[in-house]
């Protein structure tokens, strides 16, 4: 029996799409990827006027032969609408936008740093779907079976149904495990006249390609519609899952108008010791969110023009890489204005005219009841997940404003110390162990109360 792959069982629809920048700066020293997560998806999403294409990487772990995907579309895919994707592109595109750790070194007291200001701004035989017999008997359950198709490695069937027991009768019957409960979600894409893309693995097509992975697949479709199904995910799952969304449009920030869009927080300075565990405190950090939101808000976690970044997770993507995810708008807009085609940042960096937009949201059934409705803004403003280090000076320079320096330094530390234990939810005293904080502790905060030490100077 073929197993479901979690997220991209229910990937689909959507539809989507300039401003003043602050200079973050810093030294970039680490990223908080998708690969830090567990049962963590990514969709790469490009979104032009009605036009949309849909990358759907996947993580799937097992045999191929138990790969299937099914997704509901909004109208019958031809062949051309189809196509194998580069997945070191989505990787790129994964590592630009992700949040990222930066630090700062204090300069000697002694001379004026404009550091405030800066901060201020093989397997079993498969079974047959395709034969004869298999689109009777798809016919006599209600199932109509539109298209068909070998995409690579893909075998691929664009599906309509009757009614939502007659389409998991045929998925059952073809070897796909469908989970208690797809009956009823079914056929509520059923009622909205949705299709149903169905891909699975040819394993001598696999074997032929020479790749160990599976290849992420894109589909391009036209559709007023705006949004991405995500409940058959939920069906199967055996806990919450993430997912990122990784969307390119013309316009600006794309933003979900069912659910809460929300920007995690960023800019905060946080005890040095975290350079080397980046990865367990993005993790808290971002669990910690999800709870204080009771896991029914989507998260923004980097929205930037694509020319250029600042301070860089990883270079712009090339405008070759944007046109292999799906954006066909660069060769128009360099043919009206010659400018477009030249890198905004610097050599190989990216194209012009692409805002990227990458949310986060962690979801299950009880929380997310709802597939995902988006909606495309004019907000190009720049934002990312930015967490920073800021390493004491340690010359022996002398002056009043060394003095000074070193008695604000204890207190600037247990503000450190403090805001990672409100960022993650992390036990205080554990911090200043691993800190080695010499602050005051948090009884005795010099008359001023914690909401101040850790939001005023």
């Amino acid at each position: 029996m073929r197993r479901l792959a979690p997220f991209l069982i229910s990937c689909l629809l959507l539809l989507g799409w300039p401003s003043a920048a602050h200079a973050f700066c810093g030294f970039y020293v680490g990223k908080a990827d998708t690969k830090l997560f567990n049962k963590a998806s990514q969709v790469v999403l490009v979104r032009d006027g009605d036009k949309t294409a849909l990358t759907m990487a996947n993580d799937f772990r097992g045999e191929m032969k138990e790969f299937a995907l099914v997704v509901p579309v909004p109208t019958v895919l031809k062949r051309e609408q189809i196509e194998i994707s580069d997945k070191a592109v989505i990787d790129h595109l994964d590592a630009y936008s992700a949040p990222r750790l930066v630090e700062y070194f204090d300069g000697d007291p002694c001379m004026r740093t404009d550091y405030d200001r800066m901060m201020t701004l093989g397997g079993a035989p498969r079974p047959q779907a395709m034969a004869a017999p298999a689109g009777a008997r798809a016919k006599a359950l209600g199932v109509t079976i539109e298209a068909q198709y070998t995409v690579g490695e893909y075998d691929i069937l664009i599906l309509s149904a009757l009614e939502s027991s007659g389409l998991e009768t045929w998925l059952r019957e073809n070897g796909y495990k469908m989970p208690q409960g797809a009956s009823a979600v079914l056929g509520s894409y059923i009622k909205q006249n949705l299709k149903f893309f169905v891909a699975r693995v040819n394993l001598k097509e696999q074997a032929k390609s020479g790749f160990t992975f599976l290849r992420p697949l894109r589909v391009s479709y036209e559709s007023p519609k705006f949004m991405l199904p995500i409940r058959l995910g939920t069906v199967n799952a055996d806990g919450p899952q993430d997912l990122v969304i990784l969307a390119l449009s013309r316009k600006g920030r794309i933003e979900t108008t069912n659910y809460m869009t929300v920007k995690l927080p960023t800019g905060q300075e946080i005890p040095t010791y975290v350079k080397g565990e980046f990865g367990p405190f993005y993790k808290a950090m971002f669990a910690e969110q999800v709870r204080k939101e009771n896991m029914r808000a989507v998260f923004v976690e980097y929205g930037w023009d694509m020319g250029w970044c600042d301070p860089c997770a990883a270079d712009p993507l090339s405008s070759d890489e944007l046109k292999k995810l799906g954006v066909s708008w660069l060769d128009g807009e360099a043919a009206v204005n010659p400018q477009a085609r030249r890198p905004q940042f610097m050599p190989g960096g990216g194209g012009t005219n692409a805002y990227v937009t990458r949310l986060h949201v962690r979801y299950d059934a009880a929380h997310f009841p709802e597939d995902l409705v988006f909606q495309e803004t004019a907000n190009r403003e720049n934002f990312q997940g930015r967490y920073v280090l800021r390493h004491p000076w340690k010359g022996d320079s002398k002056c009043e404003a060394v003095d000074a320096y070193r008695r604000s330094l204890s207190e600037r530390q247990e503000r450190e110390a403090q805001t990672l234990a409100w960022l993650t939810g992390w036990n205080i005293d554990e911090i200043r162990k691993k800190a080695g904080a010499t602050a005051q502790k948090i009884g005795d905060l010099g008359g001023r109360s914690l909401w101040a030490w850790l939001f005023l100077d």
